[in-house]
């Protein structure tokens, strides 16, 4: 296993593959371990890299997530392009992964080339969400198919991982309130957005949340393309996996 030093703190992270550098970026109580059903269809064509957060999966632990969370993590994968020296990359970011991914993009414009951002919330936190994140999260705790995706992802310390995160999105809703630190005009990046009707955290506020949401952020970029798919639960990246993979690998192959 392959790490690297972040403030002192060990991060994981896994190379799969020959060629231009394709980076995943795994969302909120996941880890590096939600692509492996489908990082191979990438890495025929690209070099793939695993990241695991610090706090997640393989990574070090933290006493505590940052309350920027998203901005945070951004950092981490910065810096980690930056030891490599890898630029002119791709993002592929899943859920809080989306988040991370496209503030890469807005904080470090010159490493990164295209992104592609599935099934996130847009600029601001849902207020249907993070308003009832607590008790939603302490009954997943009690959901044997919850607490099996928690496992699968952190290992035995699954809980510690999720109630870390569950505070950091609860904190950040009332203190923070917006993902990005810089004005979505700046991003200079290709961007691909994508999502399904019936994700059930967005089908929640609406039906036709992510194309209303994708739609008013492409207008203030000035670019960017939107993929919705009308079936498939969240993340629509793992419901619709052969169309992602599809639409997604003629996202990154266009000059």
């Amino acid at each position: 296993m392959s790490y690297f030093k972040y403030q002192s703190k060990n991060i994981f992270y896994e190379e799969i593959g020959t060629g231009k550098t394709l980076l995943f970026l795994h969302g909120n109580t996941a880890s590096s371990n939600m692509f492996l059903s489908i990082v191979e269809k990438y890495a025929c064509e690209y070099k793939v890299i695993l990241f695991d957060f610090l706090g997640h999966g393989k990574s070090d632990r933290l006493q505590c997530f940052p309350v920027d969370l998203w901005y945070e993590e951004s950092k981490q994968v910065i810096e980690f392009l930056r030891q490599k020296e890898y630029s002119d990359v791709f993002l592929i970011g899943s859920s809080g992964g989306a988040l991370v991914a496209i503030n890469v993009a807005l904080e470090n414009p010159d490493c990164v080339r295209k992104v592609i951002a599935d099934s996130f919330e847009g600029e601001i936190p849902l207020e249907l969400i993070t308003s009832n994140i607590v008790r939603d999260r302490e009954f997943s705790k009690q959901n044997d198919q919850a607490r099996m995706f928690y496992k699968a992802m952190q290992g035995d310390d699954w809980e510690s991982v999720v109630d870390n995160d569950t505070n950091a999105i609860a904190e950040h809703a009332k203190s923070i309130g917006r993902f990005f630190h810089k004005p979505l005009s700046e991003l200079h990046a290709d961007i691909l957005m994508t999502g399904s009707n019936e994700d059930e955290f967005a089908a929640s506020v609406d039906k036709d949340f992510y194309r209303k949401t994708y739609s008013k952020m492409i207008k203030d970029i000035g670019h960017g393309n939107i993929c919705i798919f009308e079936h498939g639960w969240h993340p629509a990246m793992l419901s619709n996996q052969a169309e992602f993979i599809e639409e997604t690998l003629k996202f990154l192959a266009d000059k």
